[in-house]
């Protein structure tokens, strides 16, 4: 179908190259053009008093706001993790165990193992639990600014102690 449309397209318009008047007939003037639309535009935020353009450092910080960086933020982490240990899996020499048996050749403290647990399964917990947010957002519910605030509170809270949680495992 597609191909067909752009095959009337195309010989339409190589129609109206050779007889400009069938073109012609068919255009219809613009009232204005883009660049005195973009002077109108200008002219009208100046006298105004408008500001070039807001960014975001003249807005307060609100729990929704930082909770909505914080999901694309690991998402984008998670993504780019997963990426990364697979390309890894591919292109280093050895196996998953002969790593583990690294990692644990190391010594490290209990301390440390936890907390490097903390910091890998903190993202994947809280972009699950706003993930199951956005779900509840999709069916309608939760809309109310109370609401906004008391899910985000709930969202970090099941966060931590899920997280602490696979942590201590």
């Amino acid at each position: 179908m597609a191909a067909l449309m752009l095959r009337y397209a195309s010989r339409h318009c190589l129609r109206a190259q050779l007889r400009p008047v069938v073109c012609l007939r068919n255009a219809v003037p613009m009232g204005t053009t883009a660049k005195e639309e973009m002077e109108q535009f200008w002219d009208r935020n100046t006298k105004l008093n408008r500001p070039l353009s807001p960014h975001i450092t003249i807005y307060r910080w609100s729990l929704p706001m930082m909770l909505s960086v914080a999901h694309r933020g690991t998402g984008i982490a998670m993504s780019a993790g997963v990426s990364l240990f697979g390309l890894a899996a591919l292109v280093l020499p050895g196996d998953f165990a002969s790593y583990l048996d690294l990692i644990k050749s190391l010594h490290l403290g209990p301390a440390l193992i936890c907390s490097a647990k903390f910091m890998l399964a903190f993202p994947l917990m809280y972009h699950t639990w706003n993930g199951v947010r956005h779900l509840a957002w999709d069916i309608g519910k939760g809309f109310r600014m109370p609401q906004v605030y008391q899910s985000g509170y709930i969202v970090l809270a099941l966060a931590v102690l899920s997280t602490a949680a696979i942590a201590a495992m």
